[in-house]
């Protein structure tokens, strides 16, 4: 049975009832339910105004088309009984773009197929035809050296260095997003594209056709959310490292950079700054004055950002009232302890809790914004359990398997909402992880706690492009790597370089790392605290070195009126600011494939360097004419060339004639 309402179609049979209706321009939402009722979840697509369709009925089929996009669906049969509604979306000249498989694709094809697994909800499947040469981009945030995820089977769930944002950019011009936050996993295989969800209770896609990639991925961030607009302190260069480990120490490395005249945005003071965690403030014996020394790293230009976890110490002063009041993650089976890290047993905060959220809010208000700092780095926003069993984990939203994937969001939300409840609107939060929708909360997101490698280097690049495409356009890396880099060794410091001038063409510049050898510290009882990482400044690792990092730093410098701008148009369209080649450069096919160098705006080509002592590296420069930003060479487009690599330089190159005026004052450097 079919029925049209305004701006959608109800199709019912055999205990199925399916909903498609639009969604935004050139968009439609497809919902499906097991007899029931379709659910109205808002877990990342914002309301949208019905858009003028075009719905045509007849016997055992139905067409509903909202601009470029047109969805088909019709009586499908498995053996004798027709028994599910087949969908098929086509573009505007009639061209399919993808649809649901069929009785070629397997005996008996059931396109979405629900499993019961107890408690009324479902796992859930569902099957779409795949096509030869289809590319496929975006979906966040996996550790691979891969840029086309054609041939990938990606976890969706949120871990440590990857962030699940299950949206999708086809070469074959269409997008595709999963809105559901379930436990699961995509397969983009040769013969099928499968998406499965653990538990859950309905099938929830959108779909949206474009004539560009860029059409398409900037289609999608209008309906879940642009990001704001960057404060200046997002624009220049961000230091940290594992850790700064009390006040006095924080306020020396601001004065060094002070007395050596580089220009310095943020600071950011890290984990452990507190007495137990899950305390929500600084320990008074290693920060005995906040506010004085918030005031004073503001008076030299520079914000302070404090690093906030979500685990709670079984020995934390707020433990037994928030653990009283459920506002803590539930454990189904076993010892309540969700995290053990350094001398602590932990259980998180239950971001998906609206009670939960206002409460550490409360205490980040009081114990910080009070205190003059604004800025939050959201660490284990995942979050990093232990253990990944997410069977075993219960949120105020619903089963772990059903809603996991939503944390990391509802994290970002609460310090986005608390902030702007205070009168702040300059919002940046740096955080670990991200689903869909975290971009319109001011998500920066990092790549999580990645190696000191030259492999771990290399996969941080596709890993921008594709955050970019999935709508994180505010992206960032711990520069030279979090894990593996001692301050003395040679390899590391070339590594170190490479990333640092890289790091410069990204949307935040943030250098950070637990660097080795590390010192440890007590406190006046004779307790062991959290070691502190080697040096991490510019000036930690030679004159050389430091000159270079500073020439690097003035540089951004230099392009802080582009990268503004970059900002602005992010902010107002979700364009990403690291972008994949063919975001520009769409209909020139070499570009489809380069995984090792990127756009980073409209007018700046950037071919970081991603092995060690090499000389030279192969750049493709597509049509139009290219100006080398260091040196000033020009070349034609349309071809590829060999570039010098020197440690003082990567191949960057400005498009047409742009910021010209660049290369003559990196020179005057």
């Amino acid at each position: 049975m079919v029925t049209a309402e305004k701006n959608r179609l109800i199709w019912k049979t055999s205990g199925e009832t399916v909903v498609i209706e639009t969604w935004g321009k050139n968009a439609l939402r497809v919902r499906s339910v097991m007899m029931g009722e379709i659910l109205d979840t808002d877990y990342a697509l914002l309301p949208q105004d019905p858009s003028a369709c075009i719905i045509e009925t007849g016997e055992g089929f139905a067409k509903i088309t909202n601009g470029k996009l047109t969805a088909e669906i019709v009586s499908a049969s498995s053996g004798w009984r027709k028994d599910h509604g087949k969908i098929t979306f086509y573009k505007q000249d009639g061209t399919v773009l993808f649809g649901d498989i069929d009785e070629k694709d397997g005996p008996s094809p059931r396109p979405r197929r629900f499993r019961p697994c107890g408690g009324g909800s479902y796992s859930l499947t569902c099957s779409f035809k795949a096509y030869e040469g289809e590319k496929l981009y975006g979906m966040g945030q996996y550790q691979m050296e891969k840029l086309n995820l054609k041939g990938c089977i990606l976890e969706l769930a949120q871990q440590n260095t990857q962030a699940s944002v299950p949206f999708v950019v086809s070469s074959r011009g269409y997008g595709f997003f999963w809105h559901n936050p379930a436990i699961g996993r995509v397969t983009f295989g040769e013969n099928k594209t499968v998406w499965f969800a653990e538990s859950t209770n309905q099938c929830d896609y959108w779909v949206v056709a474009g004539d560009t990639p860029a059409e398409i991925q900037q289609a999608y961030a209008q309906v879940t959310g642009l990001p704001p607009m960057m404060p200046e302190y997002g624009l220049g260069f961000w230091q940290c490292k594992a850790r700064y480990w009390n006040q006095e120490q924080v306020l020396e490395v601001a004065r060094g950079y002070k007395k050596r005249n580089i220009p310095l945005d943020v600071l950011i003071i890290d984990f452990f700054h507190w007495p137990r965690m899950g305390d929500f403030r600084f320990d008074p014996e290693f920060f005995p004055d906040p506010k004085g020394m918030a005031d004073e790293l503001r008076s030299m230009g520079i914000e302070p950002m404090v690093s906030v976890w979500t685990p709670v110490d079984y020995r934390s002063e707020n433990f037994q009232e928030m653990m009283d009041r459920n506002l803590l993650v539930h454990v189904e089976q076993g010892v309540e302890i969700t995290m053990r890290f350094f001398d602590g047993e932990t259980i998180y905060v239950d971001m998906t809790n609206p009670d939960a959220r206002k409460y550490v809010w409360d205490k980040l208000k009081n114990n910080y914004v009070k205190n003059g700092i604004h800025l939050f780095w959201l660490d284990e926003a995942e979050p990093g359990y232990t253990k990944y069993d997410y069977e075993n984990y219960r949120h105020y939203m619903g089963p772990s398997l059903q809603v996991g994937n939503i944390y990391p969001q509802m994290y970002t939300r609460t310090f986005y909402e608390g902030l702007k409840a205070e009168g702040h609107d300059d919002i940046v939060n740096l955080v670990r992880c991200a689903w869909a929708g975290s971009q319109r909360y001011g998500a920066l997101v990092w790549s999580g706690d990645v190696a000191s490698t030259w492999e771990s280097f290399r996969k941080q690049i596709c890993a921008g492009m594709n955050m970019g495409m999935a709508g994180i356009s505010w992206w960032t890396t711990d520069i030279g790597g979090f894990y593996g880099g001692n301050i003395e060794d040679p390899e590391f410091k070339k590594l170190l370089l490479r990333w640092f001038q890289w790091g410069t063409f990204c949307p935040v510049m943030r250098l950070h790392g637990a660097r080795q050898p590390k010192t440890d510290h007590y406190n006046s009882k004779g307790e062991l605290i959290l070691d502190e990482g080697a040096p991490n400044e510019i000036w930690s690792y030679g004159p050389e070195l430091e000159a270079l990092f500073t020439k690097y730093i003035k540089i951004r410098e230099i392009m802080r009126p582009y990268t503004r701008s970059l900002m602005e148009t992010t902010h107002k369209t979700g364009e990403p600011v690291l972008r994949p080649m063919f975001y520009d450069f769409p209909k020139d096919a070499n570009t489809w494939e380069l995984k090792d160098q990127y756009m980073f705006g409209p007018d700046i080509l950037v071919a970081p360097v991603v092995e060690p002592d090499v000389p030279t590296r192969t750049v493709y420069l597509p049509e139009g004419n290219w100006k080398h930003l260091f040196t000033g060479e020009e070349f034609t487009g349309g071809c590829s060339y060999t570039i010098s690599t020197p440690k003082e330089e990567i191949p960057v190159f400005l498009r047409n004639g742009s910021h010209a005026e660049w290369v003559d004052a990196i020179k005057n450097l």
